[in-house]
């Protein structure tokens, strides 16, 4: 019996689903709690290639979620890790490692043979990022974003609207597993959730998950979703930017200082609004564009 048997006898994939899936290649963006799940389950089912990007090395404090690591694997790169694990469980898949950060520099490069695009970094900033280029190129994209005992999952662009036509603002405060914390099944079930998503979409599953978000609250054992398929793009929203593309003839306001938020920038220049969090940032460059300034961009570290 080979190895994909069980998920081939379903009518809908069959031996024609399942060379779809082996000639598919998926970006995965982030190796750490949604990833472990991720990772394993599409490598599971046959993806041919996957790419997996992550700069960071595994902590201790990761593994009580992080269960695609082992103690052995303390200090090493997760993305290495994660394509070496990937290459025990299934020698029929390639999976290639990228031990770096996605920015605006790498990210088209990575991006450019992708079937689908995994957002699993659960960073507002690569998450808009990769929302902003998914858009432009009719990629479809599964971004999942987890706190404590909540989260959401989502399609987005491929040909339904993208992350910020659900989500034009960002949150009131900013939150982090290392400073809110996180419970291990809650990425699990945000992380398989994914998986199912993007094979759906390699398969060309009917409903589309394209345009659909779920939401999950297991603190209070409850599960929603809706479809968003009309939503409308915003007409102008702030670059998100790594500090090494902001350019020299930019006008940079740095609200880390003293700095005023009311910046009077030359025709066509880019205004880019710094702040620790980036929250103030966000803010600040929203309200200049509602005063007509359409190039605007935020840095921020916290994000």
């Amino acid at each position: 019996m080979n190895r994909y048997a069980r998920q081939e006898i379903l009518p809908e994939i069959g031996a024609a689903g399942q060379a779809r899936l082996a000639a598919a290649r998926v970006l995965v963006v982030g190796a750490g709690g949604l990833g472990s799940t991720v990772l394993p389950l599409l490598a599971g089912a046959g993806v041919g290639r996957i790419d997996i990007v992550d700069p960071d090395h595994v902590e201790e404090s990761n593994l009580h979620r992080q269960t695609l690591f082992r103690m052995s694997d303390l200090a090493q790169p997760k993305a290495e890790v994660a394509a070496q694990s990937l290459s025990a469980l299934n020698p029929d898949g390639r999976f290639i490692a990228h031990a770096t950060r996605l920015d605006p520099g790498n990210a088209p490069d990575l991006m450019a043979q992708a079937d689908v695009i995994v957002d699993a970094a659960d960073s507002f900033a690569t998450s808009y990022a990769l929302s902003d280029l998914c858009l432009a190129v009719e990629r479809p994209l599964i971004s999942a974003s987890v706190l404590a005992r909540q989260g959401y999952v989502g399609g987005f662009c491929g040909g339904a609207p993208s992350l910020r036509a659900v989500f034009p603002d960002l949150p009131a405060r900013l939150g982090s597993c290392s400073d809110t914390g996180v419970m291990g099944p809650v990425v699990a079930m945000l992380g398989a959730l994914q998986a199912q998503m993007a094979l759906s979409v390699l398969l060309g599953l009917k409903p589309s998950p394209l345009g659909q978000l779920l939401s999950l609250d297991l603190a209070q054992w409850h599960v929603s979703g809706f479809r968003f398929d009309g939503a409308p793009e915003p007409d102008v929203v702030p670059e998100i930017l790594a500090p090494a593309h902001i350019s020299p003839e930019d006008l940079v306001i740095d609200l880390r200082g003293r700095a005023t938020a009311d910046p009077q920038p030359t025709p066509g220049q880019r205004v880019v609004f710094v702040c620790t969090s980036g929250l103030r940032a966000w803010r600040a460059a929203k309200r200049c564009a509602a005063l007509g300034h359409h190039r605007v961009a935020i840095v921020g570290d916290g994000m």
